[in-house]
């Protein structure tokens, strides 16, 4: 079992791992060694994962989401395949806690007191000023 949260923990049979051959760092055994990690998670059909962080992870995932819902994820930063299968692990154990965490709701901010009053009184003398230049009705005699 792989714990994510206290509350959330994937059984390691829910990953897939499969070794390809990478670009990048390994010099010439990069011709003949599968270093590079392609990790595959069912999001969709994972007994693990509550509705509410599924969806947020879904969302989280982006382009990394087939459209048959699962996660895949390349690592191939490193020379060795036990330090890819380690990297692209941890990535998934890291998207999977920030799809755990609720997003604060957002509080809409309101305006003091003081605020309000500076806002009428500036209103007041801007109406002051127009009433003033209204041209004054000369009496009839």
């Amino acid at each position: 079992m792989i714990q994510i949260t206290p509350s959330i923990a994937i059984d390691e049979s829910e990953i897939r791992l499969r070794f390809v051959r990478a670009s990048g760092p390994g010099g010439q055994n990069i011709n003949k060694v599968a270093t590079a990690v392609q990790l595959r998670f069912d999001v969709g059909n994972s007994p693990s994962l509550p509705d509410d962080v599924r969806q947020r992870l879904v969302r989280l995932a982006g382009r990394r989401m087939t459209k048959g819902g699962i996660l895949v994820i390349d690592a191939r930063r490193f020379r060795t395949q036990e330090r890819n299968q380690q990297d692209a692990i941890d990535r998934l154990i890291e998207l999977i806690r920030e799809a755990a965490s609720k997003p604060k709701l957002r509080q809409r901010p309101r305006p003091t007191l003081a605020s309000k009053e500076r806002r009428l009184e500036a209103k007041r003398r801007r109406g002051k000023t127009k009433h003033r230049r209204r041209s004054v009705p000369v009496p009839e005699d």
